[in-house]
């Protein structure tokens, strides 16, 4: 294997998906925010970098059809509906 062709910044980090708490440990040269760190199944700590969605919970990897709305996209939208139909 050839040496030094990994960036500086190379490590192993814990994505932990935050809809269902599902986490994969993967190699990232990814900037991480904050010091979070959670301990893996072989004992040591990695930083943890979360996500809103991963393999583990997107419909198209689940096969399952579920809402997510994580910004309040939804309830935006009903408010804003609500105050259009006040006006008429």
């Amino acid at each position: 294997m050839k040496q030094d062709i990994h960036p500086a910044n190379y490590r192993l980090v814990i994505f932990k998906d935050n809809s269902n708490d599902e986490r994969f440990l993967v190699g990232s040269t990814l900037e991480i925010e904050g010091n979070e760190t959670e301990k893996w199944t072989d004992g040591k700590e990695y930083p943890v970098v979360r996500v809103d969605v991963s393999s583990a919970s997107h419909p198209f990897y689940t096969g399952q059809e579920k809402v997510m709305d994580t910004a309040g996209r939804l309830e935006k939208f009903k408010a804003r509906a609500a105050k259009a139909g006040k006006k008429k």
